[in-house]
């Protein structure tokens, strides 16, 4: 958990106290999505380079689901983890930009 620094004159009440006890980090968000999905039989798979490697139709990767390309086109090798994969979750680094779909206002 986060601790948090306040300057000695600066008082909370137990509203407060509470509220910065329940506050969730982006760490904890990410921790706790991804601890709902393995406690249901998901393989936890890391986050792949935001920079796709042997891929020239990407030039970033913008959604979570880019390394699952070859598995979801079937062109994943049979023997590969990625073919092994029945269930998977991730919490992938991706770049959002501006472009067709753009939502960036949205975010």
């Amino acid at each position: 958990q986060v601790g948090v620094v306040l300057p000695a004159a600066m008082k909370l009440c137990e509203e407060d106290k509470e509220e910065l006890r329940m506050r969730h980090t982006a760490c904890r968000v990410r921790s706790t999505f991804l601890e709902f999905f393995r406690s249901r039989g998901h393989q936890l798979v890391p986050s792949a380079p935001v920079r796709p490697r042997g891929d020239p139709s990407l030039l970033f990767v913008n959604a979570g689901m880019n390394q699952f390309k070859p598995l979801l086109l079937g062109t994943a090798p049979p023997r590969s983890m990625l073919a092994s994969l029945r269930r998977a979750a991730n919490s992938q680094k991706c770049v959002r930009a501006g472009g067709k779909h753009n939502d960036l206002q949205d975010l």
